[in-house]
């Protein structure tokens, strides 16, 4: 079973993570991960410990994404 933070893993609701940034996340001692919707395409960051339950914020009614960088 693939770690959530690994990139390739999707969880439940067909997010894909993309990458790790060098960017800190929102939650404690977290970072930001890019993430990618299997239905819709859209990016956007989330932290590490949120991966496996995260919503697209585009087409899934997910909360709004962290800051990714580019």
């Amino acid at each position: 079973m693939a770690k959530t933070t690994e990139p390739g893993y999707v969880n439940r609701n067909k997010q894909m993570v993309i990458r790790r940034t060098n960017l800190p996340g929102n939650d404690h001692l977290q970072m930001a991960y890019v993430l990618r919707c299997g239905k819709c395409g859209g990016e956007y960051g989330a932290n590490g410990s949120d991966i496996w339950q995260r919503r697209c914020p585009q087409c899934g009614g997910g909360k709004l994404g962290l800051p990714i960088g580019r």
